[in-house]
């Protein structure tokens, strides 16, 4: 996703501490010698860099983690993507999430391009607003009102907003590792102790910004008791991914989140559940209906807009009537609500609401789970590897399990990763270029994409061993 990279040193987009040049040159080479001659993709980095920033628009797509240059693409439909050599890859990206239902959806296609011949923006309300919002707040019983936003950045942001005005507190508590934006008062890391005040993680976020961002382990509910009573009252939110997605899948522990509910209960906190990878993706009503846990106030994302830019943050009527214009609490975006993304959104999520789209997704990912843990044993990683799957959100950790927080994914072995990424790559198959992203399986995967996977990771798996 959009998540900071590690820390890393890199000479021309290859991470020398991550893996090894000659390694991935040999990949690289294998990998061009089945693309059509000359490289597209290497001759549209180069052209990128000349005029944008690391020649992308989001860090990750750098291949900075894995090295090499990136792929660029030039269509995408159903399961797959294909780059400017003409390529085609089976996709287990899919936009980060919001593929659920396969790239070029076609009735969101329909809708997009019905939605664009009226219009591409108004600067006024519209029907498909009021549509869309009412889907959502039938799928979840924890939002009432919402207000659309065009990130899942804003989102987070502005719940966070709402959440100090709303309780007329000024603290907040993330987890290490937890992505919620890159509003910087969430680009804090840790200092020292199990309940510690955030310190910038980035250049240009001053220690005012973070000073009120308290940071604690996901998974460790002990630690989170110690941070509210260290708050002395002043904390006005937890924010938290019910499924971590942003360190890699990791799931919560028995407990863990209902025991977060409890706190805030408790000590007058609101509890922001970030669903803007899950909402939608895990199930009909997002991690919250899938583990049975009601928080405060959501931020949503990804699948509600079909894939393109939208963001919404919504909750119970007494806190949301505490937003503008009902409400002292300011927040407004000219392209929020766009017509476009509304479009798409209604139809993404009609499909969505249709019998069978869950159940089949979950029997995709639960196949694909099992016959990479099969491909995995039988090249001698048994035991070496964690896979952490919730519904169709999938990570192979290349570590020992159990992977339960930050510390335990950012021990995986990073270098292995990109020999089988690379690997995966020359065999037609397209993963996250990093250790610390989810694979996502849609609705448009069939079995012979997932047979096809299993098979080429038989072989990558093969290749990571050495690197273990």
């Amino acid at each position: 996703m959009g998540a900071p990279p590690m820390s890393i040193t890199a000479v021309r987009g290859v991470s020398l501490s991550v893996c090894r040049k000659a390694d991935i040159i040999a990949a690289m080479k294998r990998q061009a010698g089945k693309r059509q001659s000359p490289n597209r993709s290497r001759q549209a980095f180069g052209r990128a860099r000349k005029v944008l920033v690391g020649g992308v628009n989001s860090p990750v797509r750098s291949f900075l983690a894995v090295g090499g240059d990136p792929v660029f693409i030039a269509s995408a439909r159903g399961s797959c993507i294909t780059d400017l050599d003409g390529r085609t890859y089976v996709d287990y990206v899919g936009g980060y999430g919001p593929a659920i239902l396969g790239h070029a959806y076609p009735a969101a296609v329909k809708a997009v391009q019905q939605a664009a011949r009226r219009g591409f923006c108004y600067g006024a309300p519209t029907l498909a607003e009021t549509e869309l919002a009412e889907m959502i707040v039938a799928a979840y019983p924890s939002i009432r009102k919402l207000r659309f936003v065009s990130s899942g950045t804003e989102a987070a942001m502005s719940a966070i907003r709402l959440a100090r005005g709303f309780t007329g507190r000024c603290k907040i508590i993330k987890c290490r590792g937890g992505y919620h934006g890159h509003a910087d008062c969430l680009l804090a890391s840790a200092g020292s102790g199990a309940a510690t005040l955030g310190l910038p993680a980035s250049p240009g976020v001053t220690p005012g910004a973070t000073r009120d961002t308290m940071l604690v382990d996901y998974n460790d509910l002990a630690g989170a008791a110690k941070a509210f009573k260290a708050a002395r009252g002043d904390l006005a939110a937890v924010i938290v991914e019910p499924v971590a997605g942003n360190m890699g899948v990791v799931p919560p522990e028995a407990g863990y989140l209902q025991g977060l509910r409890e706190l805030c209960t408790r000590h007058g906190a609101l509890l922001i559940f970030d669903e803007v990878m899950t909402g939608f993706r895990v199930a009909y009503g997002g991690a919250q209906r899938f583990y049975g846990v009601r928080p405060d106030l959501t931020t949503l994302g990804k699948i509600i807009g079909g894939g393109l830019p939208v963001g919404a943050f919504g909750g119970p009527v007494e806190i949301m009537k505490n937003l503008a214009p009902e409400g002292p609490v300011y927040q407004a975006g000219t392209l929020s609500g766009n017509p476009l993304a509304m479009a798409a959104g209604l139809a993404a999520l009609r499909a969505l609401r249709g019998r069978g789209v869950y159940a089949r997704l979950e029997k995709m990912s639960a196949y694909l789970e099992a016959g990479l843990k099969e491909a995995a044993a039988a090249a001698g990683l048994a035991g070496k590897l964690t896979f952490n799957r919730v519904a169709s959100m999938l990570t192979c950790f290349f570590a020992p399990p159990p992977v339960r927080d930050y510390r335990s994914a950012t021990a995986a072995n990073a270098r292995a990763y990109a020999v089988f990424f690379h690997a995966m790559l020359e065999e037609g198959i397209f993963l996250a270029p990093s250790q610390y992203e989810a694979m996502f399986v849609s609705a448009a995967h069939r079995q012979r994409d997932i047979d096809r996977t299993i098979d080429a990771a038989g072989r990558a798996f093969a290749l990571a061993a050495r690197h273990m």
